[in-house]
């Protein structure tokens, strides 16, 4: 679906048709031949509409006479409902800066995007094509680091449930939270690579303003910041996942040394039954309290196997 918006005042508008300085977005659904007509009427190449709806599109700059393509990768939530699977993946936004239009493509509905569509980022302009692709980089950093707080608080929740269990749901639900962050560190990291070439090459034009070039190297400082979170992030989980493993282990050997002593005490008066219940003289054979014996002796017995036991700490 293609849809053209301006900015009038502080509200922003669709509009009925392309125009010049209007922002075009492209969002899941669309078609190939509506691809095709737009890159025609804007005459761009198609590469640099296909390219973006790659979901392993690395993140990059391309530039073609006054044409210029950025991609960048951003998370969502997938939508995959799998405890196994990643509770985030990576995806690419295209942007594309042309001489009179900024155009956004995603095969994906993308969170980051959507905050520009409500209306929710202060101070955007799609006119402003320098400055309204600095934004998008900046809101793309602030939903890394939501994220990575999601994961975090996710993976405290699971740790704590940890120490109680000797289930594996736990020890899947982390390896769903670091696969999220392979993804995260990955993508942050070509982010990172992808805005440093791009603030050295210039290719916002941006160089002679002073606020814009301020704002990219915040933006630089926040990715790497982000990126710095992820890694020690990763480096918590994979902690947590061998401790945990530890824990799991610890509390199944708990509970089988248990279940072998409970064997071993119920076994005492079935020893002793047993014993007296042999077709043998025992003494007790003409005896109306021969079960009150054998009772007692069993009680005893076990009372003293117990006692055994617990002086040696193993219940």
């Amino acid at each position: 679906m293609i849809k053209y918006y301006s900015k009038s005042g502080r509200m922003l508008e669709q509009l009925p048709e392309l125009s010049p300085q209007c922002w075009v977005n492209i969002s899941p659904p669309f078609s190939q031949e509506e691809l095709e007509d737009l890159a025609l009427r804007l005459d761009i190449p198609i590469d640099f509409l296909t390219d973006s709806l790659d979901i392993d599109e690395r993140s990059r700059y391309e530039r073609e006479d006054d044409l210029r393509l950025i991609v960048i990768n951003t998370p969502i939530l997938n939508e995959v409902d799998d405890e196994i699977e990643a509770t985030y993946i990576t995806v690419p936004i295209g942007i594309i800066l042309t001489p009179e239009n900024i155009i956004t493509i995603t095969s994906f509905d993308n969170p980051v995007l959507q905050l520009f569509l409500d209306n929710k980022v202060k101070n955007f302009e799609p006119a402003q094509k320098g400055l309204f692709t600095l934004q998008i980089f900046e809101q793309n950093v602030f939903r890394f680091l939501t994220c990575l707080k999601k994961l975090n608080l996710k993976r405290n929740m699971i740790e704590k449930e940890l120490y109680d269990s000797s289930r594996s749901k736990e020890l899947k639900q982390l390896l769903s939270i670091e696969k999220s962050l392979v993804y995260f560190v990955t993508a942050l990291s070509s982010n990172e690579l992808l805005k440093m070439k791009m603030k050295r090459a210039d290719i916002l034009l941006i160089r002679s303003d002073e606020d814009k070039t301020d704002l990219f190297e915040d933006i630089i400082i926040d990715n790497s910041q982000a990126l710095e979170m992820a890694n020690t992030y990763t480096k918590i989980l994979q902690s947590t996942m061998e401790s945990s493993a530890s824990i799991i282990s610890n509390n199944l050997n708990i509970v089988i040394q248990r279940l072998t002593l409970i064997t071993i005490i119920l076994m005492v008066p079935t020893l002793v039954a047993s014993f007296f219940g042999m077709n043998m003289p025992t003494g007790l054979e003409d005896s109306n309290q021969a079960f009150y014996w054998i009772i007692l002796i069993s009680v005893i017995l076990t009372l003293i196997l117990v006692w055994i036991f617990r002086r040696k700490r193993m219940i």
